[in-house]
């Protein structure tokens, strides 16, 4: 008889079956792209719950040191992300970033430097918002502190113990019973033999894991219903995101890494709480980075990281964007001089092609007439495939191949001829050059470098011009030159011969040597024949 009623208990308390594990396609706006979804395994039809707005959480930092470039490749590629869809695709993204501003490593670091975890953590999550901005990271609508938001976390945990899938225990904690959501638990993880936390004694099953964890001696603690003590890591993402955005989620972010324990312990709780079959509906992770050579990834506890402060004193915030723009968000990326050198060749490749289309456009540049149908044509194809590319799971890779090849034909017809004949074709180059800054600006890669113009700006580009210009004039003084007419010794006819007038050659040394000295400090001058044109590259100012 006691066998028969427990085997109810067990048959209530297991919500699902395998069969309810089964993702559900959501309901609502279609629009257009195609991500892979964790949940599934597979590339699925973004479909959001409100037409062009996607609600979007994604899990911050936990602030007790330095942000490295692991946790920077996973920002600057959701940031790629949100920016195709508000841009390309305007949906309208409602981003919320938790910051966890209380954890175990917190605690362990404030008593290493003997200040109080609150000051340490406004001290890293300070730093951290400032390394965001220099990578030209968007931020959030909001930034939620999980210290913020305790009578909400508590409130939380409450229904979910109400709701019959948690349970307090001798010490005063409280843990989320794995059991009561049956097959349920492992959505985005196939369990099989993982074991949870192992730091209690007195939990029901080794997967369950803490909701609210008992204060211990100088650890920093606030009331509940069970006793003193904090959070548990998981619930802080569950209760912030409910109370923005309610029981659906469209979208949620982060490292794979976090994909368990973390996420699957998300949306087992969130579940629980809001009594639903779904909760979020798209779950994004992006891979690690590792450095070449390495199998593990960028990690503070393994010491092989690279702060952002660090890597920004060698490259720039535009150089890290291609480099992570040349690998899908997804895919592990190995960092080494060679993929940032790569990712540096792209970016000046793409900068010297506007340079010169805008040199053409403007007289400077003199070339043979330009096939113009064809770059017609180009820029077209260029236009759809980019787009099909970025609708298909945010094919990043793809799309600056055909970017890169759209310059490439750009270049071939760009090429400086002494004597023109026929007309121009301006305007397809203007066209070609709005659009590649256009598709970059989405990709969040300033191509006309706003950020670094100041109110001097507009000084030094006179200064240079007006140099660059009294270059040209004597460099068209030294280049012009005396015919000598030597006898053809088998026709008796004249041979013409163009030489420079000895007494000139200094000069068009000292040009070179003006130019040659100029461009490590990022004025790079071109000589095009008898014509210059010239171009401030302000990262290399920056960096000498």
């Amino acid at each position: 008889m006691r066998r028969d009623i427990d085997r109810q208990v067990l048959s209530s308390r297991n919500i699902c079956s395998k069969a309810e594990r089964k993702w559900i396609k959501p309901v609502g706006f279609d629009t257009g792209v195609k991500t892979y979804n964790s949940l599934t395994k597979q590339k699925e039809p973004l479909v959001l719950a409100q037409e062009k707005i996607a609600t979007w959480y994604s899990c911050g930092p936990t602030v007790y040191d330095h942000a490295h470039l692991g946790h920077a490749c996973s920002y600057v590629r959701f940031d790629i992300l949100q920016r195709i869809l508000s841009r390309l695709f305007e949906i309208n993204v409602i981003h919320v970033m938790v910051i966890t501003d209380i954890d175990d490593k917190i605690i362990q670091r404030s008593l290493e430097q003997n200040i109080s975890p609150t000051v340490l953590a406004r001290m890293y999550e300070e730093e951290f918002k400032r390394d965001m901005q220099a990578l030209q990271v968007l931020p959030p609508a909001v930034y939620m502190r999980v210290t913020d938001n305790i009578p909400q976390i508590v409130a939380f945990i409450e229904r979910i113990i109400g709701n019959g899938h948690a349970y307090v225990t001798s010490q005063g904690s409280v843990y989320f019973d794995t059991q009561s959501i049956g097959n349920r638990y492992g959505k985005l993880v196939n369990l099989g033999g993982i074991d949870g936390e192992v730091e209690a004694r007195d939990k029901r099953d080794p997967r369950d894991f803490a909701l609210w964890k008992a204060s211990k001696p100088h650890e920093p603690y606030w009331k509940s219903p069970w006793g003193q003590g904090r959070p548990g890591w998981h619930i802080e993402c569950s209760t912030i995101a409910s109370s923005v955005f309610g029981s659906q989620l469209d979208i949620h972010s982060g490292g794979i890494d976090l994909a368990f324990p973390h996420h699957e312990n998300e949306i087992a709780q969130s579940e629980a709480y809001h009594q639903c079959e779904q909760w979020g509906n798209y779950f994004l992770h992006s891979g690690h980075l590792h450095l070449k050579g390495s199998v593990e990834k960028m990690s503070k506890s393994l010491k092989n990281f690279i702060t952002i402060k660090d890597f920004l004193e060698s490259y720039t915030a535009n150089e890290f964007r291609l480099f992570c723009l040349l690998t899908r968000y997804r895919s592990a990326i190995d960092y080494s001089d060679a993929s940032m050198n790569e990712a540096q060749s792209t970016l000046s490749t793409i900068s010297a092609f506007c340079h010169n289309a805008q040199a053409y456009m403007q007289g400077h540049l003199q070339c043979q007439p330009i096939e113009e149908g064809i770059l017609w044509e180009r820029l077209s194809a260029t236009q759809s495939i980019v787009r099909k590319a970025l609708a298909d799971d945010f094919d990043t890779p793809k799309a600056v191949d055909t970017i890169m090849s759209l310059i490439h034909h750009g270049n071939c017809q760009l090429q400086p001829a002494t004597k023109v004949v026929g007309p121009r074709s301006p305007a397809v180059f203007g066209a070609i050059l709005s659009y590649v800054r256009e598709i970059m600006a989405v990709f969040g890669v300033d191509l006309l470098d706003r950020k670094e113009v100041h109110d001097s700006s507009g000084v030094l580009n006179n200064v240079v011009e007006e140099l660059v210009h009294f270059r040209s004039e004597v460099r068209k003084l030294a280049l012009s030159v005396e015919y000598q007419a030597p006898q053809d010794l088998q026709t008796g006819s004249e041979i013409q011969k163009r030489h420079p007038q000895l007494d000139r050659v200094p000069l068009l040394k000292a040009c070179d040597a003006l130019r040659n000295n100029l461009a490590p400090l990022g004025v790079h001058i071109k000589d095009r024949g008898t014509n210059s044109t010239w171009e401030i590259r302000r990262e290399e100012t920056r960096k000498n």
